[in-house]
């Protein structure tokens, strides 16, 4: 999968989660700049990205997701198997 095509789809899936139309996807992107960006909400967004990429995203990847930039390689190292 492209890498424009992962950042098209995780734009859908993170406005669909957040709830923002007009969300607009950044690598430096984090937690605290989305207001709705809780607990719950992230196990959803991860729970949506394993069904969106068809991938596994274990406990040791999520604590190295430090931004949106670390999501996409991530879905890039997973897909490319």
């Amino acid at each position: 999968m492209q890498h424009d095509e992962i950042v098209e789809e995780l734009t859908g899936i993170f406005r669909d989660i957040f709830d923002e139309d007009d969300l607009v996807l950044r690598d430096d992107m984090t937690a605290a700049d989305v207001a709705r960006w809780t607990s719950l909400s992230h196990i959803n967004l991860i729970l949506a990205v394993e069904d969106a990429f068809d991938v596994k995203i274990g406990s040791g990847d999520i604590e190295k997701l430090t931004n949106v930039q670390a999501l996409i390689s991530l879905i890039e190292r997973k897909t490319a198997r």
